[in-house]
Parts: C-alpha cells; structure tokens; sequence
C-alpha cells in the first residue's frame, strides 16, 4: 500500500489532534466549528458545492449547497478544512461539476486535488477503512467491490462513489 500523500498526512494529524481517529463515521461538521469555522447552508446554484471565505478578521465561513445530498455535504466540509488547515487564499469557490476547459476538470489544479485527497483521509481514514472491511467482508468468505463499497459508504456517510474512488486509491481493488 502505498504511502499517505502530504495532504493525507495533514487530515490523519488532524484526527489524532481532535481525538477522532476511531471515529465513525467522522463527525465533521464538529471539527470544523472546532477549528472556528462557521458552517452556513444555503440553496446555491447546482454546479457549486461549497465554498471557504476567510474575512480580513480572521472570521472563516465555510458555505455548503444545501440542495446537495448529505454525503456530499460531508465531503464537500471537508474538502473545505483542507483549504482552511493547507491552503492561504482568502476565498475558494468549489463545484461539483467541472467544465471540459477548467484547469482542475484535468486533475492539474494541485490545491484542489490535495483538497480532495484530505477529505478522503478525513472522511474514510485508511486505518478505519481497513478495520471496518474486516467487519464487512464475512469470516473466509469474500463480496463483490461493488457491494463492499455500498456497505462502507453507509458506515462512513459517504457517497458510494466516493468510496469506490477510495478503495482504488488504497488498492484494495482496481475496479468497479
């Protein structure tokens, strides 16, 4: 397995700093006010998820779209305290949906991917991913990828997408 990235090491100290790192599914809405961010949502257009403003007084927003399923409210929390805890820009707009000609929409906006990446560790840490795949998968038995990805997003509160991206990115399997 391959070792954490740097934005993943940042999201694992994060955990163990808050206490977090056994829980699950990870409470994030709670890290973030504990991190003095204020969380606001509200309906916004449908291609945006979310959004970090830090104000000239040290005030920090984190607004999420209201109108987006849970899941992807969790991610999009997350994807945020990245930005605050690694990133020094005053303002990040993030959506979910990325045009053809966005930098980002081909992987090469690296504040962006380590954001994501962060939100993965934090929301799915390896460590707990691979304690819970034993408590899922039955006793020398085996389950198909697709339906141990449905079992650990439930677990997590995460999409099964975005666990499907995690259990690939972690190697446990190379497809869907």
């Amino acid at each position: 397995m391959r070792r954490p990235s740097k934005a993943e090491q940042v999201a694992i100290s994060l955990l163990e700093e808050h206490g977090l790192s056994n829980q699950l599914p990870v409470p994030v809405e709670r890290l973030a006010q504990d991190l003095k961010a204020e969380i606001r949502f509200e309906p916004l257009d449908g291609s945006l998820s979310g959004l970090l403003h830090r104000a000239d007084d040290g005030h920090v927003i984190i607004g999420v779209n209201a109108t987006h399923a849970e899941s992807r409210q969790r991610f999009t929390i997350a994807h945020e305290i990245a930005h605050l805890k690694m990133h020094s820009k005053a303002l990040f707009v993030d959506g979910l949906v990325r045009r053809r000609d966005h930098v980002s929409s081909f992987g090469l906006d690296t504040q962006e991917i380590e954001a994501n990446a962060f939100a993965a560790e934090l929301l799915m840490p390896r460590t707990l991913v691979l304690r819970e795949i034993g408590s899922v998968v039955p006793a020398g038995g085996s389950i198909s990828p697709r339906k141990l990805a449905r079992e650990l997003a439930t677990l997590f509160e995460v999409s099964e997408q975005a666990m499907e991206y995690r259990l690939i990115n972690l190697g446990i399997t190379t497809s869907f």
